[in-house]
């Protein structure tokens, strides 16, 4: 029976079924030559791929060359690996498998192609040999010197390539500078990358823990990398000016600041990151109600252990009211040196009139005291001793001296006022005191004075001599003139040091004041016991030396026990 004629639908089924299984053929050779389950050759030919197999091949020699420490390949026409034994593929830091069937010219740098295309040409012509470098799946070129020679597998000429590691034998100029260079330059790459890393952990942790620490701080609180750039804000700060709101953070951070305080705040800034010196600014910040207050910058470098600034370290404390303050300060000195020019201008007008009046009083006293003598010897004889006419002529007479005791203090006054010595020499007050006692001798003899008198052992005082015998002679002269009728005058006459000061009192048993009234004791004409002969002048004059000299005087006083008076010289 006569076969039926397929169509052409079933014709090309077949064929392509046909094909198929040849396909599937060829690919199960493949695989099974890569893996090492047969020995064979894989060329491709005009007409496709043709399998050889190695009948006959030694094993012991097969064997000699998988265990040898140089590689050893087979290559096709087209530059297919055929085989390669398992050196090479370890050199290559590749699974066998994936050499076998690949091209060899995919391990060849692209700076060494034309190296390789030409080498390649030599072998192909018969033996060759050259020197490349072949580069690794990490990237890293290894130098080889590479033997060439063409075999023949029946019909198949094939290209047997030794491979040899050149990096154990010697060192190659060109090749292997290339590479060492190569891969001196990914080993720096390497550790930059690790250093990098290793900063950049230790920069974390560094300002983790400046957080943790910031964050358990009552100030403001805040951190900036090298450039000044602010990285951290503690809870503080929002606290204070309120949220963000979208804002880019250094546009907010510098909209928070006074706008006459921008330039000299970032000035600081910029030269602190400049000279690598802390910060320190005083700046107004807005809050989150809208009212500026004063704050103090601080910031301070953090270092690592090789001294390279890391971060920044910032605080700013509110210093509101303590600028107020200095504020309120500055105002009030202000004021008091306008009160103290103006008290120079009224001393200044005072020491004028005093000296003017005590001038221009003079003459007309003198004629006062002139026309009185002349006066009296125009009287008949007799009258002027009468009992009617001479009281009065007595109590004139007494005015006359009185009034001319008056202008003669207030010329001291004014002597004393304009009086300047820079350099007092230094005086020994034992010997002033008992001079002025000599000199109030008869009063206290009049007076039945007893003294008690400690001052012998006295250190010298830089002060004035003639100033000493008058503050002295004020001092016991008022003790002897304020005594009370009732009890013997005692005076006690004392020194000691204290706080820098020599204090020299002066303490009696008279007849005391009311210390509400101390404040007008040391003022000009002020007196409090009227039945005394007296000026009122003498205790101004005292406090007047006295604070010219940098000194001060006190006084403790009783009514009915008597008074202390203290005077504090400098020492």
């Amino acid at each position: 029976m006569a076969e039926r004629a397929l169509s052409p639908t079933e014709a090309l089924a077949l064929e392509n079924e046909l094909l198929r299984q040849q396909l599937q053929e060829a690919e199960d050779l493949l695989t099974a030559i890569r893996t090492g389950t047969i020995d064979a050759l894989a060329v491709q030919a005009p007409d496709g791929p043709r399998i050889f197999t190695l009948a006959g091949a030694d094993q012991s020699y097969r064997t000699l060359i998988e265990q040898m420490n140089e590689g050893a390949l087979l290559l096709s026409e087209t530059g297919t690996v055929l085989y390669c034994n398992a050196c090479l593929a370890g050199w290559l830091r590749l699974p066998l498998t994936e050499v076998m069937g690949s091209t060899f010219a995919d391990f060849v740098p692209l700076g060494f192609w034309q190296a390789w295309e030409t080498l390649l040409a030599q072998g192909w012509q018969g033996k060759a040999k050259g020197e490349i470098p072949l580069e690794a799946t990490d990237g890293l070129l290894l130098p080889f010197a590479l033997s060439m020679n063409v075999l023949q597998f029946g019909e198949t000429p094939v290209l047997a390539v030794i491979v040899t590691d050149l990096a154990a034998e010697r060192e190659i100029s060109g090749i292997r500078a290339r590479v060492t260079e190569q891969n001196a330059l990914l080993s720096r790459q390497h550790e930059e990358l690790k250093s990098q890393e290793t900063a950049r952990q230790a920069v974390e942790k560094a300002a983790a823990e400046a957080h943790r620490m910031l964050e358990g701080i009552p100030q403001i609180a805040w951190t900036a990398d090298v450039r000044g750039e602010n990285t951290f804000l503690n809870q503080r700060w929002f606290d204070y000016a309120g949220p963000q709101a979208g804002q880019p953070l250094a546009e907010w951070l510098t909209d928070s600041l006074h706008p006459e305080d921008i330039r000299a705040a970032e000035t600081k800034w910029e030269q602190s990151l400049r000279t690598e010196q802390p910060l320190e600014v005083e700046c107004r910040i807005r809050n989150a109600a809208g009212e500026y207050r004063w704050m103090l910058g601080r910031a301070l470098p953090s270092r690592n252990e090789q001294g390279e600034i890391i971060q920044w370290i910032g605080t700013y404390t509110d210093i509101h009211e303590h600028k107020l303050a200095q504020q309120r300060i500055a105002q009030a000195q202000q004021q008091l040196h306008r009160n103290n020019e103006e008290l120079v201008r009224a001393n200044v007008d005072l020491d004028n009139f005093i000296y003017t009046a005590s001038h221009d009083l003079k003459q007309p006293i003198n004629n006062i005291e002139g026309l009185l003598q002349a006066l009296l010897t125009e009287l008949p004889a007799g009258v002027g001793s009468s009992p009617e006419v001479e009281p009065l002529l007595s109590m004139m007479q007494t005015s006359v001296d009185r009034f001319k005791r008056t202008i003669e203090y207030l010329t001291e006054v004014t002597k004393l006022q304009k009086e300047h010595e820079p350099q007092p020499a230094f005086v020994q007050l034992a010997p002033v005191v008992e001079e002025v006692l000599l000199d109030l001798g008869p009063l206290l003899q009049a007076a039945d004075a007893r003294l008690d008198v400690e001052v012998a052992n006295c250190p010298s005082i830089p002060f004035s001599e003639k100033n000493l015998r008058s503050v002295v002679y004020n001092l016991l002269s008022n003790a002897v003139k304020y005594r009370s009728p009732e009890r013997p005058l005692l005076i006690r006459v004392q020194y000691r040091a204290e706080g820098g000061y020599l204090v020299l009192t002066v303490q009696d048993n008279g007849l005391g004041f009311p210390m509400a009234s101390s404040h007008k004791l040391f003022g000009m004409f002020q007196r409090f016991h009227g039945h005394v002969d007296g000026s009122g002048i003498g205790l101004y004059m005292v406090k007047r030396i006295l604070d010219n000299a940098g000194g001060r005087i006190e006084v403790n006083s009783t009514v009915g026990e008597g008074s202390t008076f203290s005077v504090w010289f400098p020492y």
